[in-house]
Protein backbone atom coordinates (compact mmCIF):
# COMPACT_ATOMS: atom_id res chain seq x y z
CA UNK A 1 0.00 0.00 0.00
CA UNK A 2 2.86 2.38 0.82
CA UNK A 3 4.51 1.65 -2.51
CA UNK A 4 1.27 2.31 -4.39
CA UNK A 5 0.56 5.53 -2.49
CA UNK A 6 4.12 6.74 -3.01
CA UNK A 7 3.92 6.05 -6.72
CA UNK A 8 0.61 7.93 -6.98
CA UNK A 9 2.15 10.93 -5.20
CA UNK A 10 5.12 10.88 -7.58
CA UNK A 11 2.79 10.88 -10.60
CA UNK A 12 0.73 13.72 -9.13
CA UNK A 13 3.85 15.83 -8.56
CA UNK A 14 5.10 15.09 -12.07
CA UNK A 15 1.74 16.04 -13.60
CA UNK A 16 1.69 19.30 -11.64
CA UNK A 17 5.22 20.07 -12.83
CA UNK A 18 4.20 19.23 -16.40
CA UNK A 19 1.44 21.84 -16.54
CA UNK A 20 3.65 24.99 -16.60
CA UNK A 21 5.96 23.30 -19.11
CA UNK A 22 3.29 22.26 -21.61
CA UNK A 23 0.85 25.13 -21.15
CA UNK A 24 2.82 27.68 -23.24
CA UNK A 25 3.05 25.19 -26.10
CA UNK A 26 -0.66 24.45 -25.86
CA UNK A 27 -1.62 28.14 -25.77
CA UNK A 28 0.55 28.95 -28.80
CA UNK A 29 -1.22 26.23 -30.81
CA UNK A 30 -4.67 27.09 -29.46
CA UNK A 31 -4.14 30.84 -29.99
CA UNK A 32 -3.27 30.18 -33.62
CA UNK A 33 -6.92 29.24 -34.24
CA UNK A 34 -8.47 32.06 -32.18
CA UNK A 35 -9.90 35.30 -33.46
CA UNK A 36 -8.46 38.62 -32.15
CA UNK A 37 -11.50 39.21 -29.93
CA UNK A 38 -10.97 35.81 -28.29
CA UNK A 39 -7.31 36.53 -27.59
CA UNK A 40 -8.12 39.92 -26.02
CA UNK A 41 -10.61 38.57 -23.48
CA UNK A 42 -9.97 38.71 -19.75
CA UNK A 43 -9.74 36.25 -18.15
CA UNK A 44 -7.97 34.63 -21.12
CA UNK A 45 -9.92 32.18 -23.22
CA UNK A 46 -8.17 28.82 -23.28
CA UNK A 47 -10.17 26.97 -25.93
CA UNK A 48 -10.88 28.38 -29.41
CA UNK A 49 -14.50 28.49 -30.54
CA UNK A 50 -13.49 26.98 -33.87
CA UNK A 51 -10.61 26.32 -36.22
CA UNK A 52 -10.13 29.84 -37.58
CA UNK A 53 -7.34 29.75 -40.18
CA UNK A 54 -7.18 33.51 -40.76
CA UNK A 55 -4.06 33.93 -38.64
CA UNK A 56 -2.11 31.36 -40.64
CA UNK A 57 -3.18 32.91 -43.93
CA UNK A 58 -2.27 36.39 -42.78
CA UNK A 59 1.17 35.20 -41.64
CA UNK A 60 1.80 33.74 -45.09
CA UNK A 61 0.71 37.05 -46.65
CA UNK A 62 2.73 39.27 -44.28
CA UNK A 63 6.15 37.67 -44.87
CA UNK A 64 7.51 35.06 -47.33
CA UNK A 65 7.31 32.47 -44.58
CA UNK A 66 7.58 29.39 -46.77
CA UNK A 67 10.80 30.66 -48.34
CA UNK A 68 12.17 31.41 -44.87
CA UNK A 69 11.02 27.95 -43.75
CA UNK A 70 12.99 26.39 -46.58
CA UNK A 71 16.06 28.50 -45.73
CA UNK A 72 15.95 27.35 -42.12
CA UNK A 73 15.56 23.71 -43.14
CA UNK A 74 18.47 23.92 -45.59
CA UNK A 75 20.72 25.69 -43.08
CA UNK A 76 19.87 23.39 -40.16
CA UNK A 77 20.08 20.28 -42.34
CA UNK A 78 23.53 21.10 -43.73
CA UNK A 79 24.90 22.03 -40.31
CA UNK A 80 23.49 18.85 -38.74
CA UNK A 81 24.94 16.53 -41.38
CA UNK A 82 28.31 18.31 -41.34
CA UNK A 83 28.62 18.28 -37.55
CA UNK A 84 27.66 14.61 -37.39
CA UNK A 85 30.35 13.79 -39.96
CA UNK A 86 33.11 15.84 -38.33
CA UNK A 87 32.16 14.72 -34.82
CA UNK A 88 32.16 11.04 -35.78
CA UNK A 89 35.57 11.25 -37.43
CA UNK A 90 37.11 13.29 -34.60
CA UNK A 91 35.64 11.06 -31.87
CA UNK A 92 36.88 7.94 -33.67
CA UNK A 93 40.38 9.40 -33.86
CA UNK A 94 40.44 10.26 -30.15
CA UNK A 95 39.31 6.77 -29.12
CA UNK A 96 40.73 4.28 -31.62
CA UNK A 97 43.81 6.00 -33.03
CA UNK A 98 46.70 6.11 -30.61
CA UNK A 99 48.90 9.17 -31.05
CA UNK A 100 51.13 11.19 -28.76
CA UNK A 101 49.50 14.14 -27.04
CA UNK A 102 45.93 13.03 -27.72
CA UNK A 103 44.81 14.02 -24.21
CA UNK A 104 46.24 17.52 -24.64
CA UNK A 105 44.65 17.90 -28.06
CA UNK A 106 41.30 16.77 -26.70
CA UNK A 107 41.55 19.22 -23.80
CA UNK A 108 42.26 22.05 -26.23
CA UNK A 109 39.38 20.79 -28.34
CA UNK A 110 37.00 20.99 -25.38
CA UNK A 111 38.28 24.41 -24.36
CA UNK A 112 36.55 25.87 -27.42
CA UNK A 113 33.25 25.20 -25.65
CA UNK A 114 34.13 27.95 -23.17
CA UNK A 115 34.33 30.58 -25.92
CA UNK A 116 30.93 32.28 -26.40
CA UNK A 117 29.68 32.00 -29.95
CA UNK A 118 28.88 35.71 -30.03
CA UNK A 119 32.60 36.48 -29.55
CA UNK A 120 33.38 34.92 -32.94
CA UNK A 121 30.54 36.46 -34.94
CA UNK A 122 32.28 39.70 -35.90
CA UNK A 123 35.58 38.07 -37.02
CA UNK A 124 33.64 35.43 -38.93
CA UNK A 125 31.41 38.04 -40.52
CA UNK A 126 34.34 40.18 -41.66
CA UNK A 127 36.20 37.15 -43.03
CA UNK A 128 33.25 35.69 -44.92
CA UNK A 129 32.22 39.11 -46.24
CA UNK A 130 35.72 39.60 -47.62
CA UNK A 131 35.37 36.24 -49.33
CA UNK A 132 32.06 37.30 -50.87
CA UNK A 133 29.97 34.76 -48.93
CA UNK A 134 27.51 37.13 -47.28
CA UNK A 135 23.83 36.57 -48.10
CA UNK A 136 24.47 32.96 -49.15
CA UNK A 137 23.90 29.47 -47.78
CA UNK A 138 27.65 28.90 -47.59
CA UNK A 139 28.06 31.97 -45.41
CA UNK A 140 25.25 30.79 -43.13
CA UNK A 141 26.66 27.32 -42.48
CA UNK A 142 30.46 27.58 -42.86
CA UNK A 143 31.30 28.67 -39.26
CA UNK A 144 29.22 25.83 -37.80
CA UNK A 145 30.39 22.76 -39.71
CA UNK A 146 32.25 21.42 -36.65
CA UNK A 147 31.55 21.68 -32.93
CA UNK A 148 33.28 20.21 -29.89
CA UNK A 149 30.13 19.15 -28.03
CA UNK A 150 29.21 16.50 -30.58
CA UNK A 151 32.75 15.15 -30.57
CA UNK A 152 32.75 14.93 -26.78
CA UNK A 153 29.41 13.10 -26.66
CA UNK A 154 30.35 10.61 -29.38
CA UNK A 155 33.76 10.05 -27.82
CA UNK A 156 32.08 9.04 -24.57
CA UNK A 157 29.85 6.66 -26.51
CA UNK A 158 32.73 5.14 -28.50
CA UNK A 159 34.75 4.58 -25.31
CA UNK A 160 32.18 1.93 -24.28
CA UNK A 161 33.49 -0.30 -27.06
CA UNK A 162 36.69 -2.19 -26.14
CA UNK A 163 39.78 -1.61 -28.23
CA UNK A 164 39.93 -5.39 -28.72
CA UNK A 165 36.84 -5.04 -30.92
CA UNK A 166 38.81 -2.81 -33.29
CA UNK A 167 41.79 -5.19 -33.16
CA UNK A 168 39.58 -8.16 -34.04
CA UNK A 169 38.13 -6.24 -36.99
CA UNK A 170 41.64 -5.40 -38.09
CA UNK A 171 42.58 -9.06 -38.08
CA UNK A 172 39.58 -9.72 -40.32
CA UNK A 173 40.95 -7.19 -42.80
CA UNK A 174 38.73 -4.23 -41.96
CA UNK A 175 40.14 -0.77 -42.46
CA UNK A 176 39.24 2.19 -40.29
CA UNK A 177 36.41 3.50 -42.45
CA UNK A 178 34.85 0.08 -42.96
CA UNK A 179 34.95 -0.66 -39.23
CA UNK A 180 33.47 2.75 -38.49
CA UNK A 181 30.66 2.39 -41.03
CA UNK A 182 29.70 -1.28 -40.60
CA UNK A 183 30.37 -1.89 -36.89
CA UNK A 184 30.69 1.25 -34.80
CA UNK A 185 28.00 3.54 -36.22
CA UNK A 186 25.17 0.94 -36.20
CA UNK A 187 25.90 0.33 -32.50
CA UNK A 188 25.98 4.07 -31.73
CA UNK A 189 22.58 5.11 -33.10
CA UNK A 190 21.29 6.58 -29.79
CA UNK A 191 24.31 8.86 -29.43
CA UNK A 192 24.16 9.86 -33.09
CA UNK A 193 20.45 10.64 -32.76
CA UNK A 194 21.06 12.74 -29.64
CA UNK A 195 23.78 14.77 -31.36
CA UNK A 196 21.67 15.17 -34.49
CA UNK A 197 18.60 16.39 -32.62
CA UNK A 198 20.62 18.79 -30.47
CA UNK A 199 22.46 20.28 -33.45
CA UNK A 200 19.30 20.59 -35.57
CA UNK A 201 17.35 22.37 -32.83
CA UNK A 202 20.25 24.72 -32.08
CA UNK A 203 20.65 25.55 -35.77
CA UNK A 204 16.92 25.93 -36.32
CA UNK A 205 16.63 28.46 -33.48
CA UNK A 206 19.68 30.47 -34.57
CA UNK A 207 18.83 34.15 -34.93
CA UNK A 208 21.74 36.57 -34.55
CA UNK A 209 24.11 35.02 -37.11
CA UNK A 210 21.51 34.80 -39.93
CA UNK A 211 20.42 38.35 -39.04
CA UNK A 212 23.86 39.86 -39.67
CA UNK A 213 24.77 37.51 -42.53
CA UNK A 214 21.69 37.94 -44.75
CA UNK A 215 20.51 41.08 -46.52
CA UNK A 216 17.48 40.05 -48.56
CA UNK A 217 14.25 38.36 -47.51
CA UNK A 218 14.80 35.46 -49.91
CA UNK A 219 17.84 34.39 -47.83
CA UNK A 220 16.51 35.16 -44.35
CA UNK A 221 15.57 32.35 -41.99
CA UNK A 222 12.33 31.68 -40.17
CA UNK A 223 13.39 33.26 -36.88
CA UNK A 224 14.05 36.58 -38.62
CA UNK A 225 10.67 36.32 -40.30
CA UNK A 226 8.95 35.81 -36.97
CA UNK A 227 10.58 38.93 -35.58
CA UNK A 228 9.44 40.93 -38.60
CA UNK A 229 5.83 40.00 -37.79
CA UNK A 230 5.94 42.61 -35.02
CA UNK A 231 6.07 45.28 -37.69
CA UNK A 232 3.61 43.54 -39.98
CA UNK A 233 0.59 43.79 -37.69
CA UNK A 234 1.44 44.62 -34.11
CA UNK A 235 -2.21 44.79 -33.00
CA UNK A 236 -2.90 41.12 -33.72
CA UNK A 237 -1.22 38.72 -31.25
CA UNK A 238 -2.76 35.81 -33.16
CA UNK A 239 -0.34 36.59 -35.96
CA UNK A 240 2.64 36.08 -33.65
CA UNK A 241 1.16 32.90 -32.20
CA UNK A 242 0.54 31.46 -35.67
CA UNK A 243 4.13 32.19 -36.69
CA UNK A 244 5.48 30.69 -33.47
CA UNK A 245 3.34 27.57 -33.91
CA UNK A 246 4.65 27.06 -37.44
CA UNK A 247 8.24 27.49 -36.28
CA UNK A 248 7.99 25.09 -33.35
CA UNK A 249 6.46 22.17 -35.29
CA UNK A 250 9.72 20.62 -36.62
CA UNK A 251 11.56 20.84 -33.30
CA UNK A 252 8.52 19.60 -31.38
CA UNK A 253 8.23 16.59 -33.68
CA UNK A 254 11.94 15.83 -33.24
CA UNK A 255 11.69 15.93 -29.45
CA UNK A 256 8.52 13.81 -29.34
CA UNK A 257 9.68 11.07 -31.70
CA UNK A 258 13.37 11.18 -30.75
CA UNK A 259 13.01 11.44 -26.98
CA UNK A 260 14.06 7.84 -26.35
CA UNK A 261 17.22 8.24 -28.43
CA UNK A 262 18.02 11.60 -26.86
CA UNK A 263 17.93 10.20 -23.32
CA UNK A 264 19.94 7.11 -24.24
CA UNK A 265 22.45 9.14 -26.20
CA UNK A 266 23.04 11.76 -23.51
CA UNK A 267 23.55 9.10 -20.85
CA UNK A 268 25.88 6.99 -23.00
CA UNK A 269 29.18 6.57 -21.28
CA UNK A 270 27.87 7.70 -17.90
CA UNK A 271 27.92 4.15 -16.53
CA UNK A 272 30.50 1.60 -17.58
Amino acid sequence: MRVTLGRVLVYVVLLLALVPVLFPVYYVIAGTFMEPRELSRFPPQLVPTGLHLDNIQRVLDAVPLMRMYANSLIMAGIITVAQLLTSVLAAYAFVFLRFRGSAVVFALFLSTLMVPGEATFIPNYLTLSDWGMHNSYLGLVLPFLAYAFGTFLLRQSFKQFPLELRDAARVDGMGHLRFLWTVLLPLSKPALSAVGVYVFISSWNMYFWPLIMTRTTDMQTLQIGLNSLKNAESANPGLWLAGAALSVLPTLALVIFGQRFIVRGLTAGAVK
